[in-house]
């Protein structure tokens, strides 16, 4: 008899660290746990231990896909390993002097960026390539020597190179590494031709310096984490969700730990693409909602938007990415007074420790979790992980801004979720009206643990045409991780001009990444017919100073061969005019690689029209809603919504994983996937 199989999916957040199993089957177990900053894997070990009481056979399990927030914390916090820098003679600086932008143009006293490696760690060497990537002058193997002894006696934790055009000829960067790996066998050393094969030296230099400085706190959690699953009797492999919407294998993913500065929101992302094929929605707008920020995201026909160039404070990366707009409002942010007397939320955040006052962990200031917990939105009482909500905290935390203000508490709790909804919505707008978008095709999906609270606000602030509250919101970005399966990507610049000559040589490119693609993915398991490739250039007009990206239905000679002519009518399209007289250049070549891991999909359930059944309502409780008032209404036992079901608000959905508030006249329908669509009455509903 073949042993039943299981895959688990662990997302880990400041605040809870969510896991789900599911088999072969379909049976599913959830868990939800506290995490542990101080040492995250101690909560992935924790939530391997809870799937198990519930049921999972840890002998069993085949896979283990991991979002995790430690290269996040560590480039927002700045809390980077001690990392050197070695570059061509006379760029020692390229790290100071960045791309020359000032981000406050008119300011007297800017604030000079952080620089990502101290000057005394920078170190230059006397080797040069011209822009063609020929040899103006060789490495000197005695000036080499000199190099390794003065970085032995800065002792630094990592080392990155990255050489003046070296995207184009590697030749001195890798012997170079050659001779640092030998010389610090116990120390990561990055090459810029490794991580980032494109041309600016600016961004290239940081890609490689983040990656560089990221690597041993990675490497180290990585190991910790694969330790943890070993010790809990879990032998089966991890994959570590990327920035890019993909997995890679733990053991290659802390060699390029800059591609997962965004893993955590990444893996709601991908859920998200799975929601909108179950649901056939194809146009949807996530809100995810954790402790510290709100991420938000658009797909529109069902893609997920990606970008190239990734900003992380004052920072670049080239990096493939989900494109992910971010805001400073989560459960957690904490409400403030300025010094002109007005209230102000975000973008400074209780974080996990102490958290918020309602938590019982120490912390006192008030939080949009402390103003829900005033106006009973939501509830006292125990939470996952352990947690415990205390009312008279919350009340005492709120009233430290209440007060200067001359409100009540509830008139300042309301006050506070009133800025925080407008952030959020805010947020909405940048990523569909401001982009020249009608939100009336959207449907808004609010997840993470505070997402569904604002839920029924969000809906009447926004001209949406739903919300979608998943099945699992609080894990809805854990059960998204195994969603994209692998992804590889590989670029290189070539800064040519589009020709016959160009396109054969460009096409002998993409046959040799995808042919690696492919190898890569069959030493990780993947078979060959579970493999896809998708190309796209970066193109623009000779002189212009940024770039178009064109996609590619293949890249044999023939096609690329029209890469003028698909150039012309993207330029026309994004711009109003083109210029077919104008020479068109290639700047660089992309191929992205994905390979399809098994996955059980949510089972669709038959859908029959009922009413609310009494047995689903736990209690009723008195809150007080922001706009609204004081009002009666129902507690809701979410697990026992059938398909079908049909009521109107005003209502509290309770479920482990989150707490969904539905206002007076919103319709909630409960679809055969259990997921449940919000509308207001007053707009025009699609019988779905």
């Amino acid at each position: 008899m073949t042993a039943r199989q299981w895959t688990i999916s662990i997302d880990a957040g400041g605040t809870f660290t969510d896991a789900i199993a599911r088999r072969s089957d379909g049976e599913v177990r959830e868990a939800k746990v506290a995490s542990t900053p101080q040492d995250p894997s101690q909560g992935l070990r924790d939530a391997v231990a809870s799937l198990e009481a519930l049921g999972v056979p840890l002998t069993e399990v085949a896979l283990v896909c991991h979002g995790t927030t430690v290269a996040t914390n560590a480039t927002l916090t700045g809390s980077l390993g001690r990392a050197a820098l070695v570059t061509t003679r006379g760029f020692r600086d390229v790290l100071g002097f960045r791309q020359q932008n000032r981000p406050d143009v008119y300011s007297l006293t800017p604030e000079r960026p952080s620089e990502l490696i101290s000057r005394e760690l920078r170190f230059d060497l006397d080797e040069r390539l011209d822009s063609a990537g020929r040899v103006l002058s060789p490495i000197d193997p005695a000036e080499l020597t000199d190099l390794i002894e003065r970085l032995r006696a800065a002792d630094p934790e990592a080392i990155a190179v990255s050489f003046l055009f070296s995207y184009l000829n590697d030749a001195h960067e890798r012997v170079v590494g050659q001779a640092l790996r030998a010389a610090f066998p116990d120390r990561p050393v990055t090459l810029s031709s490794e991580v980032a094969r494109e041309f600016r030296e600016y961004p290239r230099t940081a890609t490689t310096a983040i990656n560089a400085a990221l690597r041993p706190l990675v490497e180290r959690y990585l190991n910790r984490a694969s330790a943890a699953l070993a010790a809990s009797g879990v032998s089966s492999p991890l994959l570590v969700m990327q920035s890019n919407g993909g997995s890679v294998p733990a053991a290659r993913a802390g060699a390029e730990a800059h591609r997962l500065v965004l893993s955590g929101p990444a893996g709601g992302v991908a859920g998200l693409a799975a929601l909108a094929v179950s649901l056939d929605e194809p146009n949807l707008i996530s809100l995810d909602m954790g402790g510290t920020s709100t991420d938000v995201c658009l797909l529109r026909d069902g893609r997920i938007p990606f970008t190239t160039v990734q900003h992380v404070q004052d920072h670049t990366l080239l990096a493939p990415t989900v494109d992910i707009h971010t805001i400073g409002a989560g459960g957690g942010s904490i409400a403030w007074i300025d010094q002109a007397g007005s209230l102000k939320v975000g973008p400074a955040s209780a974080k996990a420790v102490p958290g918020p006052a309602c938590y019982g962990r120490g912390g006192i200031e008030p939080t949009i979790s402390d103003a829900h917990v005033v106006l009973g939105t939501l509830g006292a009482g125990a939470l996952a992980g352990g947690l415990v909500i205390d009312r008279d905290l919350a009340r005492q935390a709120v009233q430290r801004i209440a007060e200067p203000l001359g409100m009540s508490v509830e008139e300042g709790a309301e006050a506070i979720l009133a800025i925080g909804l407008a952030h959020m919505v805010r947020a909405v707008r940048k990523v569909s009206v401001e982009r020249g978008l009608d939100s009336r095709d959207f449907a808004l999906v609010p997840f993470g643990g505070a997402g569904p609270l604002h839920a029924g606000m969000m809906l009447r602030h926004l001209a949406l045409k739903s919300a979608i509250i998943p099945l699992r919101p609080g894990l809805f970005a854990a059960d998204g991780l195994l969603v994209a399966g692998l992804r590889l990507d590989h670029s290189q610049t070539l800064l040519s001009d589009a020709s016959a000559e160009t396109s054969a040589s460009l096409s002998e490119w993409f046959d040799d990444a995808a042919a690696e693609a492919v190898e890569q993915f069959q030493h990780d398991g993947i078979a060959a017919d579970r493999i896809s490739t998708t190309a796209s250039l970066d193109c623009r007009y000779r002189g212009q100073g940024f770039e178009l990206n064109i996609p590619l239905t293949d890249w044999n000679p023939e096609t690329l061969q029209r890469v003028p002519e698909l150039f012309h009518a993207a330029h026309g399209e994004r711009y109003g005019h083109s210029n077919v007289l104008e020479p068109v250049e290639i700047v660089t070549a992309r191929l992205t690689s994905n390979g399809d891991v098994d996955r059980t999909l949510e089972h669709a359930r038959e859908s029959v029209p009922r009413p609310l059944d009494d047995a689903a309502v736990l209690a009723r409780r008195d809150v007080r809603l922001p706009g609204i008032g004081a009002v009666e209404l129902p507690v809701i036992d979410r697990s026992r919504l059938l398909p079908g079901t049909d009521f109107t608000g005003p209502a509290i959905i309770q479920q482990m994983d989150a707490t969904t508030i539905i206002l007076p006249g919103q319709r909630c329908r409960v679809a055969s996937t259990l997921d449940i669509v919000v509308t207001e009455p007053t707009r025009n509903e699609d019988a779905r």
